[in-house]
């Protein structure tokens, strides 16, 4: 039997995720704001983006082979997304040590530079580009020290890590960084431009 959902706006019946049919209905009976609510559309006039400076800012995120070998890119996925940032960005590759060495050219000249393109290319890792307000500085303290001994209990590597040549996760650590480092590992036909439907919860449109 199929079961629908009802919405007391006039004339109006959404298929809910019960729904096994398809209804049409009149959305000019629908005002603006409620249309735009209930879909997450963009429409004329109307826009889910806030007017907050930077809350489009962008960084990335990459979980190193030891978090993914240890099954936790879940865990960290989780804690971007309950923080209320927005993923646009993400892959799972082997890293080839040419891309390596670009995005650590900065090490280049340390002495655990080879073992870090070791490490690096050991096994496949998982990239993701984040999105949202001060989602760089905020980024950096959610991950915490680079060396866990020094990380705070409640970051990433305060929970999951005991020593820096394992330190389970990367992010940029500026602004240009993270620009650099997503035109690194991203096409720009690979990151979504979407709106989240809790926008308005999260931020002041």
């Amino acid at each position: 039997m199929v079961q629908f959902q009802r919405c007391w706006l006039k004339n109006l019946i959404l298929q809910s995720p019960y729904c096994r049919g398809v209804l049409p209905f009149r959305k000019s009976y629908i005002p603006e704001f409620a249309f735009s609510l209930l879909f997450g559309h963009r429409r004329a006039g109307y826009s889910t983006t806030s007017g907050i400076p930077g809350v489009r800012e962008r960084t990335l995120v990459a979980v190193k082979p030891d978090g993914v070998q240890r099954r936790l890119v879940g865990h960290i996925t989780q804690r971007f997304e309950q923080k209320g940032f927005k993923l646009v960005g993400l892959k799972m590759l082997q890293a080839p040590e040419e891309q390596l060495s670009q995005h650590y050219h900065e090490l280049r000249r340390k002495p655990f530079y080879p073992s870090l393109l070791h490490y690096m290319t050991s096994g496949p890792i998982v990239v993701m580009v984040w999105e949202g307000y001060n989602v760089v500085r905020t980024s950096r303290v959610m991950i915490g020290d680079t060396n866990p001994v020094e990380a705070q209990a409640g970051t990433v590597r305060g929970d999951f890590s005991i020593h820096i040549s394992r330190n389970v996760v990367h992010a940029s650590d500026s602004v240009e960084g993270a620009q650099r480092e997503i035109q690194l590992w991203f096409h720009q036909k690979e990151l979504m431009d979407w709106d989240c439907c809790d926008h308005s919860s999260t931020y002041q449109i």
